[in-house]
């Protein structure tokens, strides 16, 4: 079994707070997702930034499909593995 991590990218914190408050109660998630500030490239203003939400799956069991649904529903996406 090889591990598997997901990365949703959200336009701000707020999006990305609530995406992983969601990932519980939708998909069972047990481990807590960890949020990552991404500065855009060349960018200094903290209004740039994107939101990662990191989300374990060692057992490969989330369906990236809904995944990227749900960052769809607050204006992101999930990264390409």
């Amino acid at each position: 079994m090889s591990e598997r991590r997901h990365v949703l990218v959200l336009p701000d914190r707020d999006s990305a707070e609530e995406v992983a408050g969601e990932l519980p109660d939708r998909f069972g998630v047990a481990e807590a997702p960890q949020l990552v500030r991404d500065a855009l490239a060349g960018e200094d203003d903290a209004e740039d930034a994107q939101w990662l939400v990191v989300v374990e799956d060692p057992a490969g069991r989330l369906d990236p499909a809904e995944l990227d649904e749900l960052a769809a529903e607050y204006e992101g996406w999930l990264e390409a593995p």
